[in-house]
């Protein structure tokens, strides 16, 4: 996917020649999250970031279904999901396409922040030899913790200090 990507409007092959949609999704079957959220996941990763917008059409489901080996069903829950956080919408015969985008970062915004992520933070992770699944790992801690407001780890059981409400060190 790219912020290039044509729209509905204009259909493209997909690798194997086959004309549909410009997404595919991959999923991971041992993070722990549900398939179907991994795809609105996915989705709303893509409107954010500008790849998919508003005419664009999500793959069909029996093509996902297939093309990841897991069950139809999983991709209906995913695309009602999507309907329902209004996203997108199913037309009989036709196929789902995206009908609404959450709030989008201007590109140039958004390429700035990215350059800086990559030239900083994550450069200092990989130096500091860790793999992807640590730094996203520490990443997603890293993003509760700033939204919570918590700023100090939380406990759990590999000895994070704990915190009261008032972020003093708690026993």
């Amino acid at each position: 996917m790219t912020p290039t990507q044509p729209s509905a409007d204009t259909p493209v092959p997909d690798n194997g020649g086959n004309w549909g949609s410009p997404v595919a999704f991959r999923v991971d079957t041992g993070s722990g999250m549900p398939i179907y959220l991994q795809i609105v996941h996915q989705v709303d990763h893509a409107l954010r970031l500008g790849y998919l917008r508003q005419g664009d059409q999500l793959p069909r489901v029996r093509d996902v279904a297939g093309s990841l080996s897991i069950n139809p069903n999983t991709v209906v829950k995913a695309y009602r999901e999507l309907e329902h956080r209004g996203y997108a919408t199913g037309r009989p015969g036709l196929g789902t396409f995206i009908v609404g985008t959450p709030r989008v970062l201007m590109s140039e915004k958004l390429s700035a922040l990215r350059q800086g992520l990559v030239r900083g933070w994550l450069r200092d992770a990989v130096a500091a030899g860790l793999d992807q699944d640590e730094i996203v790992a520490l990443f997603m801690a890293a993003l509760r913790e700033s939204v919570s407001g918590a700023g100090a780890a939380s406990p759990d059981s590999r000895g994070a200090a704990r915190r009261d409400s008032n972020g003093e060190e708690v026993a």
